[in-house]
């Protein structure tokens, strides 16, 4: 058996949320095939854990403010991460006790979740949360694309600082993707992702533009679920994500992340994200890492194959 064949086998031998994104994103499985183990999501496993730890008002725990909205934000970013389907009975009685029973509270005049509150890179967060489960707000993407920086990227301490960060950028980002997806191409979606995309491009998803020196270190060890912190392996998650040819300001990213498998065919967690969930995934540093692998195999793939020749246009299949 080769470390391909090994490490296939390994991610097949696991959760369903898992599974149905090899099938979809790593394999040629059958489309009927892949939407059979994501049915499975929302009743097993994680997923169904995930679901189950919700609370009678909607919310996700926490006792405090700060760790009501890290549980409720926290939680539904992964649960959009597994993948469950939308449309899953009990995916739909979750996200209708969150609209109707979760708000950022008084400090944010009670804004209801799937409406945001202030900070760029919560509010891509939201975005895509809502545009995943089908609660899209039109409001909050006018607010994002309202606030994008000169030079193209986003930053929660704006107005303060007129420099895009890569952490809110990618979160923004992400989010304006999945609304497109769920809405259609949109000139006005498209133009703000493109300028984005350029401020992450041009410098190649880790070194300064003026400098060329890396910008971050950290930023070359890649961490699961995905909070609100850029790396490396994200970066590249979620340019496959849109479906377009690869841009060959990737190479040396794209590089990077073909060292970093081992002989066995996997990749490691480096940096597991463990608050504010209610999963145990299995997630140790330092360890071979389905997640980590599974997002490594399928941008590699995208990468190899020049694109994906099954999205029509710009952008349309989502990562999560």
């Amino acid at each position: 058996m080769t470390p391909d064949d090994s490490a296939m086998d390994w991610l097949l031998d696991s959760d369903p949320a898992i599974r149905w994104q090899v099938l979809r994103d790593v394999t040629d499985a059958p489309t009927a095939a892949v939407a059979a183990e994501r049915s499975r999501v929302a009743t097993e496993g994680w997923g169904a854990r995930l679901l189950a730890a919700q609370t009678p008002d909607g919310g996700w725990g926490g006792t405090t403010p700060g760790d009501r909205w890290r549980f409720d934000l926290y939680t539904l970013h992964l649960l959009a991460e597994l993948g469950p389907d939308p449309a899953a009975p009990a995916v739909r009685r979750a996200i209708e006790r969150t609209r109707d029973g979760v708000t950022w509270g008084p400090e944010f005049g009670d804004s209801p979740f799937f409406e945001g509150e202030e900070e760029p890179c919560i509010n891509g967060r939201v975005l895509l949360i809502g545009a995943t489960f089908g609660e899209i707000s039109e409001s909050l993407i006018q607010r994002l694309l309202g606030e994008q920086l000169d030079d193209g990227g986003w930053n929660c301490d704006a107005p303060l600082s007129r420099r895009s960060s890569f952490h809110t950028t990618i979160c923004v980002l992400e989010g304006l993707l999945a609304a497109e997806m769920a809405l259609g191409q949109r000139p006005d979606l498209l133009a703000a992702r493109r300028r984005g995309e350029d401020y992450l491009l041009e410098r190649r998803l880790l070194r300064r533009r003026r400098t060329g020196e890396i910008i971050d270190p950290s930023w070359l060890r890649f961490a699961f679920p995905s909070r609100s912190d850029f790396d490396l392996l994200r970066g590249l998650d979620y340019f496959q994500s849109t479906g377009d040819a690869p841009d060959p300001r990737l190479d040396e990213a794209l590089a990077f992340l073909r060292e970093r498998r081992d002989a066995a065919g996997r990749w490691a967690l480096d940096n597991p994200e463990l608050g504010y969930q209610h999963v145990d995934m299995g997630c140790v540093a330092g360890q071979s890492s389905r997640w980590i692998t599974l997002r490594a195999r399928r941008v590699l793939r995208w990468a190899d194959q020049g694109g994906d020749s099954r999205s029509p246009g710009a952008s349309v299949r989502p990562s999560h």
